[in-house]
Formats: structure tokens, sequence, C-alpha cells
């Protein structure tokens, strides 16, 4: 039996991780790792034991990509009736804060993918880069929208545009990458903060998420609105009782997400 291309581990504290697991394709996304992804994000979205999730690939490659072998002799129906579209959306909607921990190349769909996570904490020696252009087609993962959206028009149209790649500093300095550390420490730092996230509120927690995210696509004003209802419909639950009331008592408060 042929090892899984994603691994999945359930909760350890609050946090799971998921881990692609093709190092001999250096991870590329071929349609089976997809599916597999949106499943493990699902579940894991759907399991209150689970508070913070870890995406991660190993130590050579986050994903270098779509897996070009499975598409090269694509028509546009075949790619229609595939639904990868619908895979990204699903991965992208996972209700819990998902953190990519990327070492190494984090490649067109590869991107995308730690694009749609909501930290992304990045090795010194990570690569990133939208290199579609260069076979003739250009990103299909959301990267022609994320990308500007996360460091402007201009830096967006200059790297998409050419294909090139750039570094975990470049990526941090545009407003992409969330923190760089040492190679050797990606994974333990992501899984510290998914801890560190984990022991907090769950409720006030997904309400930052969806606030955030779907502000991002509303006027100021809807915006607001949108977090004033957030944080009163906060106002009726157990957490925030307990958080205020362990702030008083000068406690550690226990969140139970209710």
């Amino acid at each position: 039996m042929t090892e899984a291309v994603v691994l999945a581990q359930y909760p350890q504290e609050g946090v799971g991780l998921i881990r692609i697991n093709r190092p001999d394709a250096r991870n590329a996304l071929n349609l089976e790792v997809r599916k597999l992804l949106a499943h493990y994000l699902t579940d894991m979205g759907n399991d209150p034991a689970i508070r913070c999730i870890v995406l991660t690939g190993n130590d050579k490659a986050f994903a270098a990509g779509a897996d070009i072998k499975e598409m090269v002799n694509a028509g546009s129906i075949e790619m229609l009736l595939r639904g990868t579209h619908k895979l990204w959306r699903t991965i992208g909607a996972c209700p819990k804060p998902v953190i990519a921990a990327v070492s190494g190349f984090a490649l067109g769909g590869g991107c995308e993918l730690a694009m749609t996570c909501d930290i992304i904490i990045a090795g010194e020696g990570a690569r990133f880069g939208q290199p579609e252009v260069k076979i003739g087609i250009i990103p299909g993962g959301g990267g022609t929208q994320r990308l500007p959206r996360a460091v402007g028009k201009y830096k967006a149209m200059r790297y998409a545009l050419t294909g090139d790649l750039f570094t975990a500093k470049e990526a941090l300095d545009m407003g992409l990458v969330s923190e760089i550390v040492p190679d050797t420490e990606v994974e333990s730092r992501a899984i510290a903060m998914a801890h560190q996230i984990a022991q907090l509120p769950p409720l006030a927690i997904e309400q930052v998420k969806e606030c955030i995210l779907r502000g991002l696509d509303a006027s100021l004003d809807t915006g607001l609105a949108l977090e004033t209802k957030a944080i009163q419909m906060l106002f009726a639950s157990e957490d925030k009782k307990e958080g205020m009331s362990a702030f008083i008592e000068k406690r550690k408060p226990h969140f139970k997400g209710l």
C-alpha cells in the first residue's frame, strides 16, 4: 500500500496538523491532494475539539505548484468537470484559523494554498511565486485575487506578469508573510502559535476570522456593522463571562467554546 499523500493528525491540545506528503514530487498538488486537503480541512473545521490548524509540507517544499503531468493533456471541459475551483473554495472556507508553515518552495498552487491560510510562518530559505505564465496559463487558485489583496496591485503585477520567484524576506516586506523563523523552526513555531490560539475562546477567534475576511470585500461601514453585531453576540457567550471574571480575579481562564 502506498503512503498517504496527505497526512492528518487529530488534535493535540486543540491543534490539528495536516501535512502534504509527496516528497518525490516536491508536494505538487494533484487532484487527490486537493480533495484530501478539502476533506481534512472540512472535517477539522467541524470538529469542536480542534481550535486551530497547522498546514505544512516538508523541509524541501510546502507545495511546489500544481501537478503539471496531470494537466498537460487536459482540455477546457475536462478542467471544468474536475471541479478544482470548488475544492479551492472549500479549503478557503474553513472556519477555524489555519496557519501555513512554509519551508522550501511555495510556488503556483502552493503559493495560492498558503494564501488561503490565515497566518503564514515562513522559513528563511522559503521561496514564493506565481510562475504560471511561464507555462502558458495564469494562476487559477486565487493568485490573481489574493496576491494583490495581500501585497498591492504593483507588486502583484510585477510577480504574476514575470513569473519571478521571491524570497521569504521579500514576502515579509510586502505583507504576504506573517513571520520569518530559521528553517529548522518553521513547524515548531507554527504549532506553538496554534497552541497559543487554541487556548483562547473559540467563538471569539472564529468571529475575528470572519469579520476580517468578510470585511476585506466590504465597505468600511459594512465591515464595522459586521464587527458590531459580532461583539454584541459574543456578550451572550459563557466564554465572555469566564474571560472577564478570570481577568478580574487574576486567574487563568478556561474557555469552553460556549
